[in-house]
């Protein structure tokens, strides 16, 4: 396990899956489907309109059909972060290959503090219908720009700012597309990168649509609640703090935390938590995590502690 900082850019525009499917088929959006005190299926969002002629037809675009397959995602790493922020931090947005998808949008303002501990929303879920991943997918090869995509974009005119990355694997695409200052200006005439605006508006694009594909809330869906968490150990020295917890497992001791031992990966000690566990630290609504739990250790030493939870295809 790995930990690489993500930073939300300040820049998303608030544009919902409606967008999407209207851009990639030129005609009516999904609507929701029945919740189930209609007598409709679950919070999943129903199947979307006929295709148009110019829709891509169902099916032309393949890609993997596994709960834990990562057919597209959308993440940021890098930058100027606390390492609080870099191990809490999740994927923006995650299309798995049976529909699922699990997102948050950066842009949202988060619930407020617990005492020391600063709590993130939760993450959201939903499934789509194999109509809606194939216009999800059209839309970000095409006018997204990933299908014609190389590695990596640079912006040698800001500095310390996140990476944008992209992750896809569908219709014969295998890639990771980074960008880096995504959201601020491009680079003018003469410097490098001057000529990649085009490309960086249609990831930009791209961006906009992941990070709200609920359309502000509109489009059903519920919240992410994963059955493992992962927690994280911080060094306390010389924090103060007024809701010091004491050391809330019986069966757990510090050194059960542990490293990935790779000297060239930051990582912090960690390991993965139960539901009950995290509970234990008397903290609610953590199911989006949270970070700066201060814990007394039984040997007297202070640390932070954080809590970041798991995606389908993670077990650590």
């Amino acid at each position: 396990m790995s930990h690489h900082a993500r930073r939300s850019f300040p820049t998303i525009l608030l544009l919902g899956l409606a967008a999407i499917l209207a851009a990639c088929s030129g005609g009516a959006a999904a609507s929701p489907a029945a919740s189930p005190a209609d007598g409709g299926a679950s919070g999943s969002p129903a199947p979307s309109a006929a295709p148009s002629a110019s829709q891509v037809p169902v099916g032309t675009i393949e890609h993997k059909t596994g709960a834990t397959d990562v057919v597209l995602r959308f993440d940021e790493g890098g930058g100027f972060v606390p390492a609080s922020f870099l191990v809490t931090s999740v994927p923006h947005f995650t299309l798995y290959g049976d529909g699922t998808i699990v997102f948050r949008n950066p842009a949202l303002e988060g619930p407020p503090a617990q005492g020391s501990a600063f709590l993130a929303n939760p993450l959201r879920t939903a499934t789509l219908s194999e109509e809606q991943i194939q216009d999800l997918l059209a839309y970000a090869l095409g006018e997204g720009g990933l299908a014609g995509a190389r590695s990596e974009y640079l912006n040698q005119m800001v500095a310390d700012a996140s990476t944008a990355v992209f992750t896809i694997e569908a219709g014969g695409n295998k890639k990771t597309v980074s960008v880096y200052a995504l959201g601020m200006e491009t680079p003018p005439a003469g410097q490098p990168g001057a000529a990649d605006g085009p490309a960086r508006a249609a990831f930009q694009r791209l961006a906009e649509r992941l990070t709200n594909v609920d359309a502000n809330g509109t489009f059903p869906t519920d919240v992410y609640r994963p059955a493992s968490y992962r927690g994280v150990l911080l060094d306390g020295s010389g924090v103060v703090a007024p809701d010091v917890k004491a050391w809330p497992w019986p069966d757990l001791e510090v050194s059960d935390f542990v490293t990935d031992g790779d000297p060239n990966v930051i990582s912090f000690p960690h390991r993965t938590l139960t539901v009950d566990e995290v509970e234990a630290l008397g903290v609610t609504g953590y199911e989006g995590g949270f970070q700066g739990a201060v814990v007394k250790a039984p040997d007297g030493t202070i640390y932070t502690f954080a809590v970041r939870p798991l995606l389908p295809e993670e077990t650590e």
